[in-house]
Protein backbone atom coordinates (compact mmCIF):
# COMPACT_ATOMS: atom_id res chain seq x y z
CA UNK A 1 0.00 0.00 0.00
CA UNK A 2 1.43 3.48 -0.89
CA UNK A 3 1.80 6.08 1.42
CA UNK A 4 -1.03 8.28 -0.01
CA UNK A 5 -3.53 5.42 0.33
CA UNK A 6 -2.47 4.85 4.22
CA UNK A 7 -2.83 8.48 4.90
CA UNK A 8 -6.32 8.65 3.11
CA UNK A 9 -9.53 8.66 5.80
CA UNK A 10 -11.48 7.81 2.86
CA UNK A 11 -9.59 4.82 1.26
CA UNK A 12 -11.74 1.40 1.62
CA UNK A 13 -11.27 -0.23 4.15
CA UNK A 14 -11.51 -4.21 3.63
CA UNK A 15 -12.12 -4.99 7.30
CA UNK A 16 -14.61 -3.01 8.54
CA UNK A 17 -18.17 -4.22 7.56
CA UNK A 18 -20.85 -1.98 8.44
CA UNK A 19 -24.04 -3.64 6.82
CA UNK A 20 -25.65 -4.63 9.93
CA UNK A 21 -25.13 -1.31 11.73
CA UNK A 22 -28.14 0.14 12.74
CA UNK A 23 -27.90 3.96 13.06
CA UNK A 24 -28.73 6.16 15.64
CA UNK A 25 -28.69 3.45 17.78
CA UNK A 26 -26.48 5.24 20.66
CA UNK A 27 -27.93 8.38 19.90
CA UNK A 28 -30.28 8.80 23.04
CA UNK A 29 -27.67 7.53 25.65
CA UNK A 30 -25.14 10.69 23.52
CA UNK A 31 -27.66 13.20 24.17
CA UNK A 32 -27.66 12.07 28.04
CA UNK A 33 -24.70 12.91 28.88
CA UNK A 34 -21.63 11.18 30.57
CA UNK A 35 -20.13 12.40 33.38
CA UNK A 36 -16.43 10.58 34.00
CA UNK A 37 -14.01 10.61 37.14
CA UNK A 38 -10.83 8.76 36.75
CA UNK A 39 -9.58 7.73 40.39
CA UNK A 40 -5.87 7.65 40.84
CA UNK A 41 -5.08 4.12 42.23
CA UNK A 42 -3.78 5.80 45.31
CA UNK A 43 -7.65 6.77 46.38
CA UNK A 44 -9.18 3.58 45.36
CA UNK A 45 -9.53 1.97 49.19
CA UNK A 46 -11.25 5.46 50.22
CA UNK A 47 -13.55 5.27 47.19
CA UNK A 48 -14.38 1.46 45.70
CA UNK A 49 -17.25 2.89 43.86
CA UNK A 50 -19.49 5.87 42.88
CA UNK A 51 -21.85 5.85 45.74
CA UNK A 52 -18.89 6.81 48.28
CA UNK A 53 -17.54 9.73 45.53
CA UNK A 54 -20.77 10.99 45.59
CA UNK A 55 -21.22 11.14 49.83
CA UNK A 56 -17.94 12.69 49.97
CA UNK A 57 -18.54 15.40 47.16
CA UNK A 58 -22.03 16.15 48.96
CA UNK A 59 -20.06 16.13 52.05
CA UNK A 60 -17.40 18.77 50.99
CA UNK A 61 -20.07 20.62 49.25
CA UNK A 62 -21.92 20.99 52.56
CA UNK A 63 -18.57 22.47 54.28
CA UNK A 64 -17.49 24.64 51.29
CA UNK A 65 -20.91 26.65 51.27
CA UNK A 66 -20.95 26.67 55.28
CA UNK A 67 -17.56 28.28 55.18
CA UNK A 68 -17.79 30.82 52.45
CA UNK A 69 -18.00 34.23 54.26
CA UNK A 70 -19.67 36.95 52.69
CA UNK A 71 -18.24 39.56 50.80
CA UNK A 72 -16.98 42.89 52.91
CA UNK A 73 -19.31 45.57 52.99
CA UNK A 74 -17.97 49.20 52.03
CA UNK A 75 -18.63 51.81 54.65
CA UNK A 76 -19.55 55.55 52.98
CA UNK A 77 -17.26 57.78 54.42
CA UNK A 78 -18.32 61.09 55.54
CA UNK A 79 -16.97 63.85 53.31
CA UNK A 80 -16.06 67.14 54.22
CA UNK A 81 -18.04 70.21 52.81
Amino acid sequence: MSKANQLDPLAPRPNLDFSKGVRGKYANRLKQGTNLAIIDLDLLDSFPDSESVNEALRTLKKIAARSVRPAPRHRKTATAQ
